[in-house]
């Protein structure tokens, strides 16, 4: 399995994660008011932060009419009385975080760069990557169990030739997650610089399988091929929840949290997996 893994690594590449994630965000501000600056700046860059790191917050934010704002922005923010402009978001002062979901749904592709600089994208952006790893970790569960539609699985967003074993390629997919989460948490990416979470990640997926075991068997899930694909789920969504919390706090979850989260995941991913074989089984009609 480990010779399978790491022909599976030679499919990730942590400088692209790294390049996207440190791409320098130009955000314009808009308001009617030196308050309404105030309030704008001190959500994206709270004063909580070290001097050093919010100025360098600070200057990536241009207020409109300064002197020597650039050409062009990848986020204009209004304040919430004032009309925006086309394709410019609302900073609602009440409801910052309505925000935050607001831009996020329609520039996505701007999530990581935007968690990595600004706290306050930060947990939805993880979420939406721990979501969405452990979803198509267990569309490949489903998927290897299905052969005849695996070429046509142009959802998936990765491509391997031959595929590795399960094991090795859900494992591989959980290491991404971790250079997303990573960069997503302001914090250093790549092999060597985590090289003590990919060994942790490594080793539990042995030990996940022990407690998949046991719990599946618990678990009324009922025969096919769901079970396999909400125990894929629930133990990359697991690794994720550990992920965020040592990123966050500086250590991870405790074997019985793990245990538990896991528990609670199997049931979330038994419904994402009978939705995802649903939708295979029409394409393999068609």
């Amino acid at each position: 399995m480990l010779k399978q893994l790491r022909q599976a690594l030679s499919n990730l590449r942590p400088e692209e994660v790294r390049q996207t994630a440190d791409h320098k965000l130009a955000i314009g501000l808009v308001s009617s008011s030196a308050a309404g600056y105030s309030e704008m700046e001190k959500f994206l860059a709270p004063r909580d932060m070290s001097r050093e790191r919010r100025a360098e917050i600070l200057s990536l934010l241009h207020r409109a009419g300064d002197p020597g704002i650039p050409a062009r922005f990848d986020l204009v923010l209004y304040e919430h009385q004032l009309p925006r402009a086309e394709n410019a978001f609302t900073f609602y002062a009440h409801d910052p975080v309505r925000t935050v979901k607001e831009i996020l749904a329609q520039r996505n592709e701007l999530g990581l760069p935007l968690a990595r600089h600004f706290f306050p994208f930060r947990r939805p952006v993880v979420n939406e990557i721990m979501y969405l790893v452990s979803r198509e970790n267990a569309l490949f569960s489903l998927a290897t169990a299905l052969p005849n539609i695996v070429p046509s699985l142009i959802e998936l967003p990765w491509a391997i030739g031959e595929f590795a074993s399960d094991t090795a390629f859900l494992t591989m997919n959980q290491i991404r997650m971790g250079f997303l989460i990573a960069a997503a948490s302001d914090s250093e990416i790549g092999y060597r610089a985590q090289k003590a979470e990919i060994v942790s990640i490594v080793t539990g997926a042995f030990g996940f399988r022990a407690i998949a075991r046991e719990l599946v068997g618990k678990i009324p899930f009922g025969g096919g091929l769901i079970p396999k694909a909400a125990v894929a789920f629930a133990g990359t969504y697991v690794v994720g929840l550990s992920l965020e919390r040592y990123y966050r706090i500086g250590y991870g979850l405790t074997r019985e949290e793990r245990r538990l989260e896991y528990e609670a995941a199997l049931a979330h991913g038994r419904t994402v997996a009978e939705v995802l074989l649903a939708g295979l089984k029409k394409v393999d009609a068609a």
